[in-house]
């Protein structure tokens, strides 16, 4: 039984590794990324747009942070993203994943995310940069953390140069170090 939070700034393989890692250790998978990108488009509105909101309405943080928070009494195992599970779930193994924002914007450019406006990779290294900054002032305003200090976190990855399958692996063997079982290859 273990939970797994995976933390870390866009586009730097939250949701890739942790739908692998889901996968491979036969467990949910739960994105808050996915959740707020839902509830912002139920209300007609970009991710951005619903962060700055944030910044001065808690409403969405909090309940995506309610929600989380909930998960273990229904699942005793599980995979999840997201940039404060650390916070929320402090029995979780937690993995902080970084990339360089050049590559950050080029991982999700070609996704064409109904919240990402953007058409180059300038253009979407500020948008992630302003993205990040509403995060931080958002969760120092209401948690009094920074979501993306990474000395929170028992493993840090820097993906830039990796493929998810390196990052999957690299995930594993510290898994598997910590005692974590972890299913062998089919």
């Amino acid at each position: 039984m273990v939970i797994i939070t995976i933390g870390g700034p866009p586009g730097s393989g939250k949701s890739t590794l942790g739908r692998m890692l889901a996968t491979r250790l036969g467990a949910p998978f739960f994105s808050m990324g996915d959740v707020r990108r839902a509830y912002a488009l139920e209300r007609g509105m970009t991710l951005a747009e619903l962060n700055r909101r944030g910044e001065a309405d808690p409403y969405s943080d909090t309940m995506v942070d309610e929600y989380q928070s909930k998960l273990p009494r229904q699942h005793p195992s599980f995979v999840i993203d997201s940039r404060l599970g650390y916070h929320f779930l402090p029995q979780s193994v937690k993995i902080f994943l970084k990339a360089d924002l050049r590559v950050a914007a080029s991982r999700i450019l070609p996704d064409k995310r109904a919240e990402e406006h953007w058409t180059n990779l300038d253009e979407g290294t500020r948008a992630l940069q302003e993205r990040m900054r509403s995060d931080r002032a958002r969760y120092k305003k209401y948690y009094g953390i920074d979501p993306y200090d990474e000395s929170r976190f028992d493993l840090v990855l820097d993906t830039s140069q990796l493929d998810p399958l390196a990052v999957l692996h690299e995930t594993l063997l510290f898994l598997k170090r910590s005692g974590v079982p972890v299913p062998p290859t089919k």
